[in-house]
């Protein structure tokens, strides 16, 4: 008996081993990678804009600054106590460049214990930064983060400092038996991978497919890959993912014009790319801001003409409800055509402008290129003037 009882103790073990080590292969860990101007090589990185003050901060304990009047900045961030992390900005000659960069690298509030950092590029207007580390105190442990600083300092113009990420996380998964790559961005700048939001600017970017892909979607409740749908389940410091298949999915319908041949939305589901049937879709329940809608269109020579609306703001939002249809958005074609005219000193100047239904920008190409730009026929009321002439892009 005390033999049998032995034998079922280690098969008790062995298979309480076998299941906690499945368990653990769902959570998929991820490589970090940190680099100058990331956004160049990773791309849809978003950045932040930080204003400048002289005010010196009260209680924070700085270092021997070489100007008499420094700059300071509060860079935004979830994952550090208080939510901001101080910035200072020095420079070694008085009418120099702003070349001597410390932030509070340890979250411990001061900047007088910090080791400056020098600029890898000086131009007559900017100056720039990076990756300058950071490191977020956490319950599990230190967790590393990369910025990259461009401080802009224009003649008559306010001065600011663009905050971009210097870091990602990538390397391969299994989905649904089969190896992906997965890339995390923390798109808005703020030390977190899995923000969710109706506002693209404000929520993070997620790839899954091969590796240098540049199909991006938004960090949301779900993810389509390979045609199924996924709950991703994100690490706030984006270390690692977790996909489980999506069930249950309760759906409504969207109804848009018959013209629309491409229809992208987003939110805190994610981004959804919709190829219309019949002037329809379907979505996951929840609200939604419209991305982008374009309507392609061959000419009587055959040429193919498309036309895009994008950068909606909340008029573009809606909700689809179980079940239920939406009434038909109002998007697509007619667009308008603005010319807007100023007059300076007997000088004349012109503009035009593509505008649809609310108010979003107009995009039209013509075989995959920006067509020749408009002509603005001038004629006077007793025609002695009469001139065309040929606007430009820029």
């Amino acid at each position: 008996m005390e033999n049998r009882k032995f034998f079922r103790l280690i098969v008790g073990i062995s298979l309480a081993f076998l299941i906690a080590g499945a368990a653990a292969q769902d959570e998929q860990w991820l490589q970090y990678h940190s680099e100058r101007q990331a956004y160049r090589t990773v791309g849809d990185m978003g950045s932040s804009t930080l204003r400048p003050s002289t005010d010196k901060p009260e209680g924070v304990e700085l270092p021997d600054f070489k100007n008499d009047d420094p700059f300071f900045f509060q860079w935004s961030s979830p994952m550090v106590e208080g939510g901001k992390l101080w910035i200072a900005l020095d420079r070694t000659n008085p009418k120099g460049h702003w070349d001597l960069l410390y932030i509070d690298s340890n979250g411990d509030g001061n900047l007088n214990d910090e080791t400056v950092v020098k600029p890898y590029q000086t131009e007559r207007y900017y100056t720039c930064f990076g990756p300058v580390k950071v490191v977020f105190k956490r319950e599990d442990g230190p967790v590393t983060y990369h910025l990259d600083f461009r401080f802009l300092d224009y003649e008559g113009r306010d001065k600011r400092m663009y905050v971009y990420p210097g870091c990602w996380y990538e390397g391969q998964i299994t989905v649904g038996g089969q190896t992906k790559y997965c890339v995390l961005i923390d798109c808005n700048v703020n030390g977190v991978f899995n923000d969710k939001s109706l506002e693209a600017s404000k929520c993070d970017r997620i790839r899954i497919g091969k590796k240098g892909d540049r199909d991006t979607r938004y960090v949301g409740n779900y993810i389509e890959v390979g045609g199924v749908l996924y709950e991703p389940e994100i690490a706030r410091d984006g270390a690692s993912i977790k996909l489980t298949k999506a069930e249950n999915i309760k759906y409504g319908n969207i109804r848009l014009p018959d013209s629309i041949t491409e229809f992208s939305v987003g939110g805190e589901n994610g981004l959804f790319n919709i190829t219309p049937e019949n002037g329809s879709g379907k979505l996951p329940v929840g609200k939604y801001r419209i991305n982008f809608w374009a309507i392609s269109r061959k000419d009587d020579k055959g040429r193919q003409w498309k036309l895009q609306g994008n950068n909606y703001s909340d008029k573009g939002d809606f909700d689809i409800k179980e079940g239920q249809d939406t009434e038909q958005l109002s998007l697509g074609e007619p667009i308008v055509s603005n010319l807007t005219a100023q007059v300076n000193k007997g000088t004349y100047s012109f503009r035009q402008t593509l505008e649809g239904r609310l108010n979003e920008r107009i995009s039209l190409l013509l075989n995959g290129s920006r067509p020749q730009a408009p002509k603005l026929h001038i004629k006077s009321e007793d025609g002695k003037y009469d001139r065309s002439y040929s606007f430009s892009y820029g």
